[in-house]
């Protein structure tokens, strides 16, 4: 369970891995319901830090704290969550170097390991075992806000970098991604009939405007961001409306919405004329669908797979753009009153 622990904090924390090891007995602070992480900047000599983690990272650690005290272990090395297993340690808490070799020992260990996209003949590819050592969870910890449209002077705090440079180079991988994903699905963008529309790089991004079931090139809506629909987001209808698989969830989603809204205009006994709108927007979007999956399913494999993959970024940054975060961001410790 120790060593479970240690992994659950390297992936969820992003901190370094002496930060872990040495983390102290009593590391967790509870404010306003939320629960923080208290540690200690090593590299920096920044001391009783304060990072918000989720509950289910909090319960692992008090699941430790709780099966700690059953451990026959020197007195001595009771100030840190995780001790030293022997009084010959040169230290009193946790060794990294343990952490690695513990870790690199669980991950040959696994049977197999696959990496995103599969080869020329559908199958998985193998995972690169040496990407796997603790340090990486800290670049995973921070790519994954960067990714997740976290700002960055609070990804900053979060990472307790002294520079802003060095956070922002995630952000920098992060819009690389974007791009790569924009020039994978600009080639299977379709009209509102689900026959190919085929656009550049270029104009997917900057003549077209995200809107919640596909791209929009309708220009006044284009200029206004997307808040500004001449026929009010009725896309299955608009000849301007440029889907692509990335929207595929959304458009399957909104098929279910339209449904229970026809459903709801029936038992209301609506007039025929709305329930028909609804009725001819349902098959639309159906046609849609059915047409972009059916051309997926006649790609190649490793194909397919590159599509998946960058819709699956794409959805994720439109995401980011489209909801408000969570006010995550470092606490000071507390001042003793003068």
């Amino acid at each position: 369970m120790l060593y479970q622990t240690v992994y659950i904090l390297l992936r969820d924390t992003g901190r370094r891995p002496l930060e872990i090891a040495a983390l102290p007995h009593h590391c967790l602070e509870t404010t306003h319901g939320q629960t923080s992480l208290i540690w200690n900047n090593h590299k920096r000599h920044r001391h009783r830090q304060r990072l918000p983690i989720t509950e289910s990272t909090a319960q692992a650690i008090r699941t430790w704290q709780a099966r700690r005290p059953h451990l026959q272990l020197p007195a001595t090395n009771d100030a840190y969550l995780f001790p030293a297993l022997s009084s010959y340690s040169s230290a009193s808490h946790l060794n990294a170097n343990y952490i690695s070799e513990t870790l690199r020992a669980w991950v040959d260990s696994l049977p197999a390991l696959h990496a995103e996209g599969v080869d020329a003949h559908g199958r998985p590819l193998p995972f690169d075992r040496t990407l796997i050592y603790p340090y990486a969870f800290r670049h995973s910890y921070a790519q994954r806000h960067a990714d997740a449209g976290t700002p960055v002077d609070v990804l900053r705090e979060l990472m307790d970098h002294r520079s802003i440079a060095m956070t922002q180079r995630y952000y920098q991988v992060s819009l690389k991604r974007k791009r790569a994903a924009v020039a994978t699905l600009s080639t299977h963008v379709v009209d509102r009939l689900g026959q190919p529309a085929p656009s550049t790089t270029t104009s997917y991004e900057l003549r077209s405007v995200a809107v919640p079931y596909g791209g929009c090139t309708e220009p006044s809506n284009v200029k206004a961001g997307g808040a500004s629909c001449p026929i009010r987001f009725q896309c299955a209808g608009c000849g301007f409306y440029r889907p692509d698989p990335s929207y595929l969830p959304a458009i399957e989603q909104h098929i279910n919405e339209l449904r229970a809204d026809r459903e709801t205009a029936q038992a209301m006994n609506a007039a025929t004329f709305v329930i028909t709108a609804l009725s001819d927007q349902i098959t639309a979007f159906e046609q849609t669908v059915t047409r972009m999956k059916t051309r997926l399913a006649a790609m190649p494999a490793h194909e397919r797979q590159e599509i998946e993959h960058a819709s699956t970024l794409l959805r994720r940054a439109r995401a980011a753009s489209h909801h408000t975060l969570l006010p995550l961001t470092t606490t000071d410790p507390p001042q003793s009153p003068s």
